[in-house]
């Protein structure tokens, strides 16, 4: 066989290769491009279902605390002139007992979650009246100009003398409370969606995200008493709503959710 005959056989063997890969890579991508949009086809389905708007507005709930003890807080022990010196350092303090907080609830409710006979509600409940005591003490603690005091800070007191004790004890308690809800609706939702959890997940984290937005939004305008009791509304709320679908929850999977329809 000549040389040129050889080359010409090389190249049609070579040349229907060279085509592979760029086809595999676009056959790859526009499959990714689908499932991503029949996710979010599924995920504003998913909205509009009885149970996924109940536990909305425990969501809502997790979003609006999120920004209060993660921006608000911080901001209302550091703007307390009657700290004294320590008053910027107490922040970090602060984020570090809501962080153990979170550890401790998160590694304890989400071992009983496994083996509990009681559900859920009872995690949820304990949640609750662990936030409520702590916007209760805040209240007390706290004076209402801190989240929108000076760069000077506020001289204003509460109806008990500012103690440092209390607002670190008010992290913890803060932290603890959000891993109970935080724990507990990750659970529910995996439970009653676990064919296909994406769309569900990607619901509550938008549902999440935009309270958290919305409350950064008000934080800079109200006054702490007025946030302390929006937060509160929407506590009772969405402990009442998780109530709700988790006494179905077993009835939901057993009969089949409109989920699965969609």
């Amino acid at each position: 066989m000549s040389l040129e005959k050889k080359s010409l056989a090389m190249t049609r063997t070579w040349k229907p290769l060279s085509k592979m890969p760029g086809t595999f890579f676009f056959v790859s991508a526009q499959n990714n491009v689908t499932k991503a949009v029949d996710a979010f086809k599924k995920s504003l389905k998913l909205c509009v279902t009885k149970e996924m708007l109940l536990l909305s507005v425990t969501t809502a709930y997790t979003g609006l605390e999120l920004t209060f003890f993660s921006g608000v807080y911080g901001t209302c022990i550091g703007a307390i002139n009657k700290f004294g010196t320590e008053e910027k350092s107490l922040i970090g303090l602060s984020g570090i007992f809501i962080g153990i907080g979170e550890i401790l609830g998160g590694s304890l409710f989400g071992l009983l979650s496994k083996s509990s006979r009681f559900g859920r509600n009872p995690v949820v409940l304990l949640g609750t009246l662990v936030h409520f005591v702590a916007f209760y003490l805040i209240f007390l603690n706290m004076p209402g100009d801190a989240p929108i005091a000076p760069m000077e800070g506020t001289n204003s007191i509460a109806y008990i003398r500012p103690s440092k004790e209390v607002a670190i004890l008010c992290s913890f308690l803060l932290g603890l409370g959000d891993s109970c809800f935080n724990t507990q609706l990750l659970s529910i939702l995996g439970f009653l969606y676990s064919e296909d959890s994406a769309p569900a997940f990607a619901v509550f984290k938008f549902v999440q995200s935009i309270c958290a937005a919305v409350a950064f939004f008000y934080s800079n305008y109200l006054l702490l008493h007025w946030q302390l009791l929006v937060m509160v509304v929407f506590g009772f709320f969405g402990t009442i709503s998780f109530f709700t679908v988790e006494w179905d929850a077993a009835a939901i999977v057993a009969r089949g959710s409109d989920y699965r329809s969609i």
